[in-house]
């Protein structure tokens, strides 16, 4: 299978009535757009580029979220913070209806997550391991347990000259089945019952499942695998100034090596919206530990 599908712009906005997309999606494809599905107006373009940002040990990112309009990870002054906020908000209602449109499957349950601005140059970055976007990695969320619910991500290269480009490794079957015992999943995500782990789990935290602590862990332990981050399989993408890419970011494992300038919107599907909910990492998990794990 390959890494990546590539759609046209009349594809990418026409509404779809089959669901090959998604499962392109849900079974570990990466869709590319060289043109972006959604407006995104000039002006809106240049002035995210034109923002300059310190580096943040805090926040690897700008962040928004558009339920609230809180925005973290920005001290700039206020006209700006307005401006900012205005046109992460408009980015992040196009994305919904783009999404909802495209991928119909999800359109009742889909969940609005944050909305990223990424202003900084990702290749020679400092970041502490653990923060790192250049090393093979799933994503999970620590202060957003999803329970099972899958992290699907919506990215647009702002860039006008420069590529963003990403390592992708091989889909999160293969990729559980070679690591999640060594990553702890049985200590970690062990029967109800069957230990002080558990125990500890289900009282001093109840609102994260065994699933999201194994995914938190998971992502840590990727990164600090020297072996797997050297040898895994991985496929280099590169997405050109102005396109446009959606994948689902908890069963791809990415790397970040280079770019600047990038949009993003998370979205948070649930279990039951999934077209191939066997392909989902909860479910690939729980196979493997032979109990529910949410």
């Amino acid at each position: 299978m390959p890494a990546w599908l590539e759609i046209d712009q009349s594809s990418a906005r026409a509404a779809h009535a089959d669901d090959r997309y998604v499962r392109a999606l849900e079974s570990g494809q990466v869709l590319f757009f060289p043109t972006p599905p959604i407006e995104l107006p000039d002006s809106d373009r240049d002035f995210l580029v034109a923002q300059r940002r310190g580096d943040s040990a805090v926040h690897k990112n700008v962040s928004f979220r558009p339920s609230t309009g809180i925005l973290r990870g920005w001290s700039g002054d206020r006209d700006t913070r307005d401006r900012l906020c205005a046109v992460l908000g408009e980015f992040s209602a196009r994305a919904r209806s783009f999404v909802c449109a495209f991928l119909p499957a999800y359109a009742a349950g889909l969940q609005m997550d944050y909305t990223s601005f990424r202003p900084l140059e990702e290749e020679g970055r400092q970041l502490p391991l653990h923060k790192r976007n250049d090393l093979l990695h799933v994503d999970a969320f620590p202060s957003r347990p999803t329970r099972g619910g899958r992290i699907l991500r919506f990215f647009i290269n702002l860039h006008p000259e420069k590529k963003r480009v990403w390592n992708v490794g091989q889909p999160f079957d293969i990729l559980a089945k070679q690591y999640a015992a060594d990553a702890g999943l049985e200590q970690i995500a062990g029967k109800p019952g069957s230990g002080s782990l558990w125990r500890w789990l289900a009282v001093g935290r109840a609102r994260y499942s065994a699933y999201d602590r194994f995914m938190l862990h998971f992502h840590d332990y990727l990164k600090e695998n020297s072996a797997y981050q050297s040898s895994g399989e991985k496929t280099r993408l590169e997405f050109p100034p102005g396109s446009a890419w959606l994948a689902y970011t908890d069963g791809v494992p990415h790397a970040v090596l280079s770019g600047q300038h990038a949009i993003e919107q998370t979205f948070i599907i649930p279990p039951a919206a999934l077209v191939v909910p066997e392909q989902a990492p909860i479910r690939v998990l729980e196979s493997l530990a032979g109990h529910p794990l949410a």
